[in-house]
């Protein structure tokens, strides 16, 4: 009844407008043109046109809440995965919001920003924000992304209240385009539970095995800063890593773990030596100063304390 009485208003309306009265007069014109005439061809394919336009754009309009909702929906799914808390036909909202929680970090000092809104925030969006993000200099600048936001959100595992793991958004360049993933560690920041390339266009078969399942289950339990002064690794990828440095490495060929170092080791990916090369490269960033190393010491201060 509702909807009645609003479609009458509209008609009323439209009955009193001039505009609308002489758009009536020239569609009964072209109506009574013959079909072969060229005003009225060309009059009903503009008509058309914008019948379709304002069809485009109120679809549009009125999905948006539906996108951005299953935008949300994946991103919590993507983290729910990498914290190895995805069960399938799972509740992800209600897991997310029992067991994860977000909060922003500031990658220049490794503190908690307690004046941010995570649920507000997005990485992504501030890394192109000059007034959010800083420049990252050529010779640091290992995983390509040239800028980087000042602020990271991180999400915590708990537990019982207690902190289980930590997962950090990571984001470098591969061979074809920028990976954006997430790496979980161990409550100790150096043990890694899982990881996990969201958003990614490396070549299918070959670089695009980073999201291979039987590939990501063989960085559970890597190290990832060295805990002695590590020389350049056999088959490695890498240049040697000082005691306390990032160390974590993808390798050419399958890891020996009956050798020395095989803990910071992780298989190359076939075929694929640039991709595998950018992900060693991005992980090696994110864990450096100039990303989270500084919050991650802090994290393990804290729990050494039992505080």
């Amino acid at each position: 009844m509702l909807k009645c009485e609003q479609f009458n208003k509209i008609c009323a309306a439209l009955d009193k407008c001039e505009h609308y009265q002489k758009f009536k007069v020239y569609k009964d014109k072209v109506l009574a043109l013959g079909n072969d005439s060229l005003e009225k061809t060309i009059a009903i394919a503009v008509a058309l046109c914008l019948v379709c336009a304002v069809l485009v754009s109120f679809s549009a309009v009125a999905l948006k809440p539906l996108q951005v909702n299953n935008k949300e929906l994946d991103m919590k799914k993507n983290i729910l995965d990498v914290a190895g808390l995805l069960e399938e036909g799972g509740n992800i909202d209600a897991v997310f919001k029992d067991r994860i929680e977000a909060k922003i970090v500031n990658l220049e000092t490794g503190d908690y920003v307690e004046d941010m809104n995570p649920a507000e925030y997005d990485q992504r969006k501030a890394a192109k924000d000059p007034a959010l993000s800083v420049v990252i200099p050529k010779e640091k600048d290992i995983a390509h992304i040239r800028v980087k936001a000042k602020y990271a959100k991180v999400f915590l595992v708990k537990d019982a209240g207690a902190i289980k793991s930590i997962i950090l958004p990571i984001n470098g360049y591969g061979l074809w385009s920028t990976l954006y993933g997430f790496l979980s560690l161990d409550a100790d920041g150096q043990t890694v539970q899982s990881i996990n390339f969201y958003d990614q266009a490396e070549t299918p078969g070959l670089g695009g095995e980073v999201v291979n399942p039987n590939w990501r289950a063989l960085w559970k339990g890597k190290k990832v800063y060295a805990e002695s002064d590590q020389p350049s690794l056999e088959k490695g990828l890498i240049e040697e890593a000082e005691m306390g440095e990032p160390a974590l490495s993808l390798v050419k060929g399958v890891v020996d773990n009956s050798k020395p170092g095989s803990q910071y080791q992780v298989d190359g990916l076939a075929g694929a030596s640039l991709t595998s090369t950018g992900v060693t490269n991005l992980v090696r960033y994110w864990t450096s100063k100039e990303g989270f190393a500084k919050y991650l010491a802090k994290v393990r201060t804290v729990r050494g304390s039992g505080s």
